[in-house]
């Protein structure tokens, strides 16, 4: 119930303070906006780049995933967490 009436009030004080300040927080969203976008499109680059760089590598021939090396891989882990297990 705390935690509600506390939020209530939150809310209230915050839409008082929109409305008193509201050119100071246009001003803070427009010098916001600009880093945000900058910084986001940069990473969707790089992850686009990445993505297409591993879409190259599959068309040539090379092989994305070896099942049989993976079967191994977690066969080894099982038996490495058992003997983990027997220590404890």
């Amino acid at each position: 119930m705390k935690t509600l009436i506390g939020g209530a009030i939150a809310v209230l004080l915050g839409v008082v303070g929109l409305a008193v300040f509201f050119s100071e927080f246009v001003a803070l969203l427009a010098g916001c906006i600009p880093p945000v976008l900058l910084l986001g499109g940069g990473l969707a680059l790089y992850l686009g780049f990445d993505e297409l760089k591993d879409s190259w590598k599959n068309e040539e021939g090379q092989d994305a995933v070896v099942v049989e090396d993976d079967k191994a891989k977690i066969a080894e882990l099982e038996k490495e967490l058992g003997d983990l297990k027997k220590e404890k």
